[in-house]
C-alpha cells in the first residue's frame, strides 16, 4: 500500500544548520515532513488526532495519527472519533494544527521550543488569506521561525515532473487529494490561478461511499468494515470504468466477463457445530456411557450425602433422648444445672427437638411422614378462649376468642398445606427413585415405553388442541391453509351462549329496549354462567402437558439422539432453527461496487454534490485560457498530469482522456501522463525548490511580519520560475 506511516524519530536534527529549510506537504490525508534536497520525507503520518480516555482513571490523551493498537488495553478509543484540522482542504482548527505540528518536529528531532530552520509549507490553491495569516502566526509565534514560504501542492508536483521530462512547461495539472479536487494550467511553466477549478470531491468521499454501500449490502458485519479495511479495499479493488453505463450493464447481465471481475474478500470463520457431520453409533454409545458415569457417580455422592445425614441425625435423636431420661429421672433442683450444660432451656424443648429431628430422619429414609404436632408450652395460653362459653365472656373477650379461632384456623390450615406439600415431595422422590430402578434393569425397554408414552401424549395434546380450535365440527369451509371460520371455532355451549347474546335485548315489538325489566330476564347470566362451567369439565389439559414436559425432560436427559418436534399448534412449540451458518456468510463480495464508488470524481451528483466531474473540469479550464488569448489548446492538452492520491485508480487516464475529446475539438491531441509518484512528488517538488538558491528570496520573513502584518500575505505568491 502507497500509505505507509513513518514516525520513528529522528536523531540527526542537530546535523543540520540552522540556514537549511524544512520541508512540509501538509496534506488532508498525511502529514510529511524532511529536509530540503532530500528524496523522501523524514516523518510520514496521519494528518489526524484522537483523544481517548484511559478505562480506569479517566484521564484524557491526545494522539496524533494512527492510534497504537497497544492502547486499546488501557484506553477507550471509541468514544471519540479522530478529527481533523481541516474544512475540506483548507486548514481551520489551528489548535488541532498545533498538536500535529508538535508532533512532526519532534519526530524530526528538535529537542527544543523554538526552530530555528526556514519552513516551507504546502497548502491549496486559492487558499484564503485568514487561514494562510493563522498558519503564519503559529509558525512565528509558537515555534519562532525565521521564515515561512507557502506553495501549493499540485505547482511543486507538476514543476518536479516538468524536471524530470515527464510535462511541458505549459500544461494542466489534475490534482485528485483527499477532500478535493484542483485543476490548475500552467503557462510558461508558472501556474495560472485565475483559470483554476475546484470540485469537494476526493478519496474520502470514494472510501465513506464505499464505506456506505457495503454496510448496507453486509449489516451483520458492520463492525469488521472499519474505516482503515475499506481504505485498503478501496486502493486494492477499485477502478475507473472507460464506459459507466456499459459496465454497469455488464454486471446486470452476470456473465462469466462480470463473474471474473468480482472480487471476495473472506471474513475470518470457523464452522459451527451444527455443521459438522452427524455422529456415529459409536460416538453416541460412547457419549451415552459418559453420560451414565457421570450421573451414576453423583448418585453415589448425593447416596453418600444423604447416609451422613442418617448418621447426624440418629446420634442427635439418641443423646436428645438419653439427656431426656436424665432429666425425667433427675429432681426439680438438679434440672437447670443439668440443662445449663446442653443448648436446651427446658424439657418441653428437648422433646421439640426430638420430634423435629424424628421427622427429618423419616424424610432422609423416604418413609411416610406422619403429622407431628407441635409442643407448644404456651399453647394452652395462647388460645385460653376458645373453650369458654360465649356467654361467660365480655364482649372485649369475644373479640380476642374470635381472633384466637382465626389464628389456630390459619395456623392448622398451613400445617396441613406443608404436610401435603411434604407428602407430594415425597412421593415424587419415590416414583422418580423407582423409574430409576427400572430403567437400571433393562434400559432399552425403558427408553422403548418412556418414547411410546411420550408419542401418545403428544398426539392427546394435539388432537386437543384441535378440537379446541375447530369445536369438533366442520362446515365444508376448509381451505388448504388450515383456516377454520367462526363457527368451527365454538363447541355447542358456545354457540348457545352467543345466541343467548345476540337475541337479549332483542326488540319486544314496542320500538324499545326493555331487557332487564323483568327478573326473569337476569335468569340468563345464571345460565350462561352454568354452561361456561360446564365445557371442559372432562379436558384436563394441564395434567397432560405437565406430564407431557416431564417425559420430553426424561428423554433428553437419557437419550442423547433424541429431538422433540413441537407441532405447530402445541403450547409446547420449541424457538424456530435457523440454517446455520457458513462460509459464504462471512465473504464480502465487491461487484459492481469497484467503480460504482470511484465513479463520484466524475458525476459527483451521485453523493448529492452538485458540482463538475473531472473531465468537465478540465475542459472548463482550457476554455478559460483559450478566452483570454494566453495558450493555444494545443499546448495545454498535450501535457496533462494527473497527481494526487485520488490518480491511482487503474482506468484514470483512459476515462478521462474520452471525457475531454468528448468536450475539445475534433483532432485536438491529448496527452495524459501520471506523475512519478503521485503520493511524493508534492513533497519532492518543495523540497528541491527549498534547496535552490533562490529559495531564500521567496520567503515572508518573521521581521516582514511584525513590519507588515498579516495583510501583506494576502498578495504573497510564490514564483516557481525563478
Amino acid at each position: 500500500m502507497p500509505f505507509i506511516s513513518k514516525i520513528q524519530r529522528q536523531s540527526d536534527y542537530s546535523a543540520f544548520p540552522s540556514r537549511h529549510p524544512i520541508v512540509i506537504d501538509n496534506g488532508g490525508s498525511y502529514f510529511r515532513i524532511g529536509w530540503a534536497g532530500e528524496s523522501d520525507p523524514r516523518v510520514i503520518f496521519r494528518n489526524i488526532i484522537q483523544r481517548p480516555r484511559h478505562k480506569i482513571t479517566g484521564e484524557t490523551i491526545t494522539v496524533v495519527g494512527d492510534h497504537n493498537p497497544a492502547l486499546l488495553k488501557y484506553f477507550d478509543c471509541t468514544r471519540t472519533g479522530p478529527r481533523s484540522a481541516f474544512d475540506n482542504n483548507v486548514v481551520y482548527q489551528f489548535e488541532i494544527m498545533e498538536y500535529i505540528l508538535d508532533f512532526g518536529f519532534d519526530r524530526l528531532g528538535a529537542d527544543q521550543s523554538q526552530i530555528d530552520h526556514p519552513v516551507l509549507i504546502t497548502e491549496c490553491a486559492c487558499n484564503p488569506v485568514q487561514s494562510r495569516s493563522k498558519m503564519a502566526e503559529l509558525l512565528f509565534e509558537s515555534y519562532g521561525v525565521p521564515s515561512v514560504a507557502f506553495g501549493v501542492d499540485a505547482a511543486f508536483s507538476y514543476k518536479y515532473n516538468q524536471q524530470l521530462g515527464i510535462c511541458n512547461n505549459d500544461g494542466l495539472a489534475i490534482c485528485s487529494g483527499f477532500n478535493t479536487t484542483h485543476v490548475i494550467p500552467f503557462v510558461n511553466g508558472e501556474p495560472v490561478y485565475e483559470a483554476c477549478k475546484r470540485t469537494n470531491v476526493g478519496g474520502y468521499h470514494v472510501t465513506d461511499y464505499l464505506k456506505q454501500l457495503l454496510s448496507l449490502k453486509y449489516p451483520h458485519h458492520i463492525s469488521k468494515l472499519t474505516w482503515e479495511k475499506v481504505e485498503d479495499l478501496k486502493m486494492e479493488h477499485c477502478y475507473i470504468a472507460t464506459d459507466y453505463e456499459s459496465e454497469v450493464q455488464l454486471f446486470q447481465k452476470g456473465d462469466e466477463e462480470a463473474d471474473e471481475k468480482i472480487r471476495c474478500w473472506q471474513l475470518p470463520w470457523t464452522p459451527s457445530l451444527s455443521e459438522e457431520t452427524t455422529p456415529s453409533e459409536e460416538e453416541i454409545a460412547r457419549k451415552a456411557a459418559l453420560k451414565e458415569k457421570q450421573g451414576q457417580r453423583l448418585r453415589e455422592m448425593a447416596e453418600a450425602k444423604r447416609f451422613n445425614r442418617i448418621n447426624d441425625l440418629e446420634n442427635e435423636i439418641r443423646d436428645s433422648e438419653n439427656l431426656l431420661q436424665r432429666l425425667r429421672h433427675a429432681e426439680e433442683d438438679d434440672i437447670p444445672s443439668i440443662l445449663a450444660k446442653t443448648r436446651y432451656t427446658s424439657k418441653l424443648e428437648v422433646e421439640s427437638a426430638i420430634a423435629k429431628a424424628t421427622q427429618s430422619l423419616r424424610k432422609s429414609k423416604g418413609e411416610p411422614v406422619e403429622s407431628v404436632e407441635k409442643t407448644d408450652p404456651s399453647a394452652t395460653e395462647k388460645y385460653n378462649l376458645i373453650n369458654v362459653p360465649d356467654e361467660a365472656l365480655t364482649p372485649e373477650q369475644l373479640k380476642q376468642k374470635r381472633k384466637q379461632l382465626f389464628i389456630k384456623s390459619t395456623s392448622e390450615a398451613r400445617q396441613q398445606k406443608k404436610q401435603k406439600q411434604l407428602e407430594e415431595e415425597l412421593e415424587r422422590e419415590r416414583q422418580k427413585k423407582l423409574e430409576e430402578e427400572k430403567r437400571q434393569e433393562n434400559p432399552e425397554q425403558y427408553l422403548d415405553e418412556l418414547r411410546a408414552k411420550h408419542r401418545d401424549l403428544s398426539e392427546k395434546v394435539d388432537q386437543r388442541k384441535r378440537l379446541k380450535t375447530n369445536g369438533g365440527h366442520t362446515n365444508g369451509n376448509h381451505n388448504s391453509s388450515g383456516g377454520v371460520g367462526r363457527g368451527e371455532r365454538l363447541n355447542s355451549s358456545q354457540r348457545e351462549r352467543m345466541r343467548l347474546l345476540t337475541t337479549a335485548a332483542f326488540d319486544r315489538g314496542k320500538g324499545e329496549d326493555t331487557f332487564g325489566m323483568k327478573d326473569e330476564d337476569w335468569q340468563l347470566y345464571k345460565l350462561m354462567s352454568r354452561d361456561n362451567d360446564d365445557d371442559d369439565d372432562d379436558d384436563h389439559p394441564d395434567l397432560d402437558e405437565a406430564e407431557l414436559a416431564r417425559v420430553t425432560s426424561r428423554l433428553r436427559e437419557i437419550d442423547p439422539t433424541f429431538i422433540f418436534k413441537a407441532e405447530s399448534g402445541s403450547s409446547t412449540a420449541e424457538a424456530p432453527h435457523f440454517r446455520p451458518l457458513t462460509k459464504e456468510d462471512f465473504q464480502i463480495i465487491l461487484g459492481v461496487e469497484r467503480f460504482r464508488c470511484p465513479e463520484i470524481l466524475f458525476h459527483p451528483s451521485l453523493i448529492g454534490i452538485e458540482q463538475l466531474g473531472l473531465d468537465e473540469m478540465a475542459g472548463k479550464s482550457i476554455q478559460g485560457l483559450l478566452d483570454k488569448g494566453r495558450v493555444s489548446e494545443e499546448r495545454i492538452t498535450n501535457s496533462i498530469l494527473l497527481t494526487g492520491g485520488s490518480c491511482l485508480f487503474p482506468g484514470l487516464s483512459e476515462r478521462l482522456e474520452a471525457g475531454i475529446r468528448m468536450i475539445r475539438p475534433s483532432g485536438t491531441p491529448i496527452r495524459i501522463i501520471k506523475a512519478s509518484n503521485p503520493i511524493f512528488d508534492a513533497w519532492r517538488g518543495a523540497a528541491a525548490y527549498a534547496a535552490a538558491m533562490q529559495f531564500p528570496q521567496q520567503t515572508f520573513s518573521k521581521m516582514d511580519y511584525y513590519e507588515k502584518g498579516e495583510d501583506w500575505l494576502k498578495g504573497y505568491q510564490l514564483r516557481l520560475d525563478k
